[in-house]
């Protein structure tokens, strides 16, 4: 006779599984052919494809460009990737990792950039980054000494200052990463520094930074590649550990380059250094140790994910073809194009998103901007919150446990693939251009570059690209966030943009109007029939012009002409805007529209595609919402 606790043991025992059993075995196989017939039948009801529309018409539809062409489709299967070849982490081509053990379980080098030009400021920060979270130290180096005359942030420690700034950080545990512009500045004083300090040369950690074709990308001027030879010798006698190039690709993307762009130059940038070093004796492993590679990550979680792979798998092809597959150093850090000024607290989710696909694409080392770097000297609450960023990342959501988390996803396999083989054709059009030198000087590369941002930026006019808390969503009546100005970048090279530059450029005028008048700039709806018919185009209109910081006022719920016109004298505004139903724009609004003229607005929208004579222009889905702003703008000003 058994126990109780017999008898409570059998009752927890899951029973045996059938031999057969299958939870998919009452559902019928899944085939393609179904599964896009539902999503036409779908985009069918939405109106987004015609009755008559062919066959797979709604998958194409579904289907994105990316800005280096590759098609994106809404659903990858095996299918979609045949031959697609990543090996395992550790051993080429490299796209799971350089390493076989990757980042676990401690997760990415933390890094944090520092650019404060008071010794006790730089002194204070390092030291709370360093007891809090972060890894290694990415240290701009400005000029020999420091400039006192002014309150502007001149740009980066002093060389002079190096002992100062770095005399509480143990140079043989936390890596620092000068960044001297590419000239090398402060190189030589930091291994100086730690021949003084008694660091044992093979102990010594970091990477310092000379990056000659990247200061020629931003400035237009740098010393000859052939420059980080002497260094690099030294470095690889004496220090093990220590790196001396960084190939930094953040100008090109900075100017607006395509994620195929941006990886093609950093090979061709690669391989000029690589050329150097071995050509001055060095071997190919050797040399190759002494580079580490410099990318953007962007809030488009899949892209910057495939781009980190899919470097390391470029890496290992350029050298293997010199003879040893090897490596590549990856430092990701969240992209500036992206960072806006206005409502900048949202830079905290791209930031997020960013790190999120940096560590999960396998960078070495992770920079998390703070959420105000794009409007002046970061604050310790924005550094701390970004640290924290990267410490929820790897603490908590546990990103650091699984090596390359994103492999065997069809969509990343396949953005990899095809994104390695449209930087690998750009590398090879770099190359015959001469190399990276010569595209720079050339103007070649500003130019290819230059014909990506434009449609960038066409994307952002249009609102195809949305800027959430920009060209969407925006919040007229915001606090600033305010900060003590930095130096500007110096300029010459590779043009520097932001995507939200043109949107913040309205907003600033219409602070200016509003400081000068007491008034923001404002237009009026013309709202037509009840607060159903209106509300969602209102809604649409007001968003538009919010944008560009126009306020708006409207006439309410009206049922005639008349009480449109009414409510139009109380709220004059030399700009209307209709917005109604299609079908009361057929029954009332060429009738308002001439009552309107007559009441003296100067240019009169219509929200939506509705054709009705009189009308100066149409605010709708797709519209160059920068062209209808600055239309307003000009109707507005010419009324004063």
């Amino acid at each position: 006779m058994g126990t109780v606790k017999d008898d409570e043991a059998a009752a927890r025992a899951v029973p045996p599984e059938p031999e057969h059993l299958s939870l998919a075995a009452d559902f019928p196989a899944a085939e393609r052919g179904r599964w896009v017939a539902m999503v036409d039948q779908v985009l069918r009801k939405a109106r987004r494809i015609g009755e008559d529309a062919p066959v797979g018409a709604g998958v194409d539809t579904l289907t994105r460009t990316t800005p280096d062409g590759i098609r994106v489709p809404p659903l990858l299967t095996a299918a979609d990737t045949p031959g697609v070849e990543t090996g395992v982490p550790g051993t080429a081509p490299y796209v799971r990792g350089g390493s076989a053990a990757g980042v676990v379980p401690d997760g990415w080098d933390v890094r944090q950039r520092h650019a404060e030009p008071d010794v006790a400021a730089a002194r204070e920060a390092i030291a709370a980054d360093l007891e809090n979270g972060v890894n290694s130290i990415w240290l701009v180096v400005g000029p020999a000494e420091t400039d006192t005359d002014t309150d502007t942030d001149t740009g980066g420690t002093a060389v002079a200052d190096l002992p100062a700034v770095l005399a509480d950080v143990y140079l043989d545990l936390a890596p620092v990463v000068l960044d001297a512009g590419g000239s090398g500045a402060g190189a030589q004083e930091f291994l100086a520094l730690a021949a003084e300090r008694g660091v044992d040369p093979a102990a010594l950690l970091g990477t310092l930074g000379l990056d000659p074709l990247g200061q020629r990308a931003r400035t237009g001027d740098g010393p000859d590649v052939a420059s980080i030879v002497p260094l690099a010798r030294r470095v690889a006698e004496e220090f093990v550990q220590v790196k001396v190039v960084v190939v930094d690709a953040l100008p090109v993307h900075g100017a607006g380059a395509s994620d195929a762009q941006e990886l093609g130059w950093s090979l061709a940038a690669g391989v000029a250094y690589l050329r150097a070093l071995t050509g001055a004796g060095l071997d190919l492993a050797t040399a190759a140790r002494l580079l580490e590679f410099r990318y953007a990550a962007t809030a488009e979680q899949f892209p910057t994910i495939a781009k980190l792979r899919a470097a390391r798998r470029l890496w290992a092809r350029v050298t293997e073809a010199c003879g040893q597959a090897l490596p590549q150093a990856q430092h990701a850090v969240t992209s500036p194009v992206m960072q806006t000024r206005r409502d900048p607290y949202v830079n905290l989710l791209r930031g997020t998103v960013a790190g999120f696909a940096a560590g999960v694409g396998g960078a070495d080392a992770v920079t998390v901007a703070p959420f105000d770097a794009a409007i002046g000297a970061s604050v310790p609450f924005s550094r701390r919150v970004a640290r924290n960023t990267q410490t929820l990342l790897v603490e908590e959501s546990h990103l650091a446990r699984v090596i390359d988390p994103a492999g065997g996803s069809y969509v990343v396999e396949h953005l990899t693939e095809e994104l390695a083989r449209a930087a690998w054709a750009f590398f090879q059009q770099v190359e015959a251009q001469g190399g990276a030198r010569a595209v720079l000087d050339s103007g070649w590369l500003a130019a290819r570059v230059g014909e990506v941002r434009a449609r960038r930026l066409r994307d952002v006019a249009t609102r195809r690209a949305p800027l959430t808390g920009v060209s969407e969503f925006a919040d007229l009546h915001e606090k600033p966030v305010e900060r003590a100005p930095v130096a500007e970048p110096p300029g010459g090279g590779l043009p520097v943009f932001r995507l939200a530059e043109p949107y913040e450029a309205y907003r600033d005028r219409s602070d200016a109007i509003a400081e000068r008048t007491g008034a923001r700039p404002t237009a009026f709806l013309a709202t037509l029939g009840p607060l159903a018919a209106y509300t969602a185009r209102a809604g649409f209109a007001r968003n538009l012009l919010a944008a560009g910081g126009v306020d708006t006022s409207e006439a309410g719920p009206t049922e005639t002409v008349e009480d449109v016109v009414k409510a139009y004298v109380d709220h004059r505004s030399p700009v209307v805007v209709l917005c109604s139903t299609d079908a009361l724009y057929v029954e009332r609004a060429e009738a308002t529209v001439a009552a309107l003229r007559e009441a003296g607005a100067r240019r009169i929208l219509l929200a939506g595609a509705a054709d009705v004579p009189g009308l100066d222009g149409r605010l709708a889905a797709g519209c160059d919402a920068l062209a209808v702003i600055e239309s307003v703008y000009e109707a507005l000003e010419g009324s004063q």
